[in-house]
């Protein structure tokens, strides 16, 4: 199938400003990969300290017999859900790497911090930056030199992109990603959005609440919604960088160890000597477009127009938000799962996953289906699904949806255009998830009420003086402006906890929005939301200009983010400053200290909000 001209359009124009920045990378990737292997060439000591801790047969491997050696980067831990099952994956790993004459280390662990712990507390103010901590981590476990290809086990939301980022720092190296898989199915995502709703009005108490989201959220692996980790995980599929099926299945199926196993097995035949595919050749400007097309077929997470910029830029690609304005005007969107939908991941898996999207994207000649990936086949090999037959693994091409209410086709779309708009206007440049959003809600005029943080407009709701503001001020609505939750200003934490109260006067009829330099994470559910405006507001960003009455033009279908206000006096019109305590408190407690020098760096959030590259 031809690719289509958009699509070729986008990708041309993306390999041209990348011209310098790419080559540059790949010169540096093809200088490692000629390197003789280090663990051959190293001096004795430096061997000796490398295999002091691995049982004899394994070293007989290292040394003598100079088998291949697999890095292991994990990042398990068991505060997070879809982490824990990662515990026993290094001895399922190391015991198929001796089948095959390989061995494998557990190189390091990286931080991995649960975004759903920390929703509206202070520590969420890591969470942007703990992916480049993360990152850090990876560039830390790999740089002992020791190994011939790499396995990164991590599946939440800024675990995979910070694995992924430091990967591509080490772009010689063959790598594959190894997930856990989704929870099982429990409370429904709609069932408990009403219960944090019926909450936020205060008509449920404390034990209610906590009884539904213990029901949600009940067991090992990822969160049944369609938000940032389970988006990472379609998206690696897209890049081919799994294997191919392995982002959905349960950590208890009986396909997950195989599959497991499988992983090993394929980074062992991409090293040097067989099909090399060294992960920085993987990732080229093809592989990022296929992710971006990806993303949009499937209402995925606003965090990527964050993440997978800083991504890129580690392979020495520029991508912005112009190219998914692009791409989203010709990828329709195919699925409709939590928050667009209100089917689960695992209503997503069993409907086709994501083996049904990209069959259909690639018939569509909407993907590249001539790139590198770890498996032989191009991207092909990831239209299919896996299952076990006979205690085997094999691979089933997922050419039909199994629920239409789910998954449908390239030819009779949800939605023509991608599940993502940018915004642009006098405030900055912003991007909103309409897929989420009822097709009434795309269009919004009314005045801004300007709020300093997040605490500060739940006391608004609170009190009861958001719903008044929305009775009285004659447009029946108002659009909400939470400012100074930039990079810089804070880290940038997500405003989840922000949905519930303005979910709930929409819900009574009245026209409300949200307009942040803050992020909504990909729980980015019905209400309009604005986010991650560019640049942040303590940058100078405009929406240190706005102020409490001005009127507000939010329009999802030009993409248009206005305040309305006289160009002479908008112009004349000073910027605000962040309140000096609120500002000093954010670098205080619970760790912030240490991650000033983040803040300090930080690039925008159309940047990647990138720590380390210098402005």
């Amino acid at each position: 199938m031809q690719i289509h001209p958009v699509v070729q359009a986008v990708t041309d124009r993306i390999r041209a400003k990348s011209a310098d920045t790419r080559s540059a990378y790949l010169a540096q990737v093809d200088a490692m990969a000629q390197r003789p292997p280090q663990m051959r060439s190293m001096g004795c000591a430096n061997i000796a300290h490398a295999v002091a801790g691995v049982p004899a047969n394994d070293k007989l491997r290292i040394v003598e017999i100079k088998g291949p050696n697999v890095g292991i980067v994990t990042a398990y831990n068991d505060v997070l859900s879809a982490h824990a099952p990662l515990q026993r994956y290094p001895d399922i790993l190391k015991d198929e790497a001796r089948k095959h004459g390989a061995t494998a280390q557990v190189a390091g662990g990286v931080p991995a911090m649960c975004d759903g712990v920390t929703q509206g507390m202070p520590g969420m103010e890591l969470s942007l930056f703990s992916r480049d901590a993360i990152a850090m981590g990876t560039a830390v476990a790999l740089t002992h030199d020791t190994f011939d290809a790499a396995l990164m086990l991590g599946v939440c939301d800024k675990i995979v992109p910070g694995l992924l980022i430091g990967a591509l720092h080490f772009g010689h190296l063959p790598m594959v990603f190894v997930p856990a898989g989704p929870m099982t199915s429990g409370l429904s995502n709609n069932d408990k959005a009403k219960v944090r709703e019926l909450a936020a009005q205060g008509l449920v108490g404390r034990e209610k609440l906590l009884e539904a989201e213990m029901a949600a959220y009940h067991d090992a692996g990822t969160c049944t919604f369609y938000g940032t980790a389970n988006s990472n995980q379609m998206l690696l599929e897209a890049m081919g960088l799994h294997v191919p099926g392995n982002a959905f299945i349960n950590p208890e199926d009986g396909a997950r160890e195989l599959l497991t196993r499988e992983a090993m097995r394929t980074v062992l035949d991409i090293t040097a000597g067989k099909r090399f595919a060294p992960i920085g050749r993987v990732v080229d400007e093809r592989c990022i477009v296929n992710a971006m097309v990806a993303l949009l077929a499937t209402g995925g997470s606003t965090n990527h127009l964050i993440h997978w910029v800083a991504v890129a830029r580690a392979a020495g690609i520029a991508i912005d938000w112009n190219d998914f304005e692009q791409l989203s005007s010709v990828v329709p969107l195919l699925a409709r799962v939590y928050p667009n939908g209100a089917a689960d991941v695992n209503q997503f898996q069993a409907a086709g996953g994501p083996g049904y999207v990209i069959g259909q994207l690639l018939a569509a000649g909407l993907m590249h289906g001539d790139v590198l990936t770890v498996r032989a086949g191009g991207l092909a090999a990831y239209a299919s699904v896996p299952r076990v037959e006979a205690g085997q693994l094999v691979w089933q091409a997922a050419t039909e949806s199994g629920d239409d209410s789910v998954l449908r086709p390239v030819s009779a779309p949800f939605s023509p255009t991608g599940g993502l708009k940018l915004l642009t206007g006098n405030l900055g440049r912003s991007v909103i998830k309409v897929s989420a959003v009822p097709a009434d809600r795309h269009v919004l005029r009314a005045p801004a009420w300007v709020f300093d943080s997040q605490d500060a407009l739940q006391e608004a709701f609170k009190s009861g003086a958001l719903e008044q503001a929305c009775q009285t001020n004659g447009y029946n609505g108002v659009v909400c402006v939470v400012r100074w939750q930039g990079p810089r200003a804070n880290g940038m934490p997500e405003l989840h906890k922000l949905t519930p109260p303005l979910a709930v006067l929409q819900g009574k009829g009245y026209q409300v929005a949200l307009v942040t330099d803050g992020r909504m994470s990909g729980a980015s559910g019905k209400v309009p939301a604005a986010i991650h405006v560019s640049p942040e507001a303590l940058a100078g960003g405009p929406l240190a200009k706005i102020e409490s009455g001005d009127l507000v033009l939010l329009d999802a279908e030009t993409g248009i983010m206005q305040a309305e206000v006289d160009s002479a006096v908008w112009e004349a019109r000073p910027l605000a400053t962040i309140p000096a305590e609120q500002l000093r408190a954010n670098g205080r407690g619970l760790g912030r200290e240490l991650f000033a020098g983040f803040r300090r760096n930080a690039l925008s959030a159309e940047e990647g909000a990138c720590t380390w590259l210098s402005n």
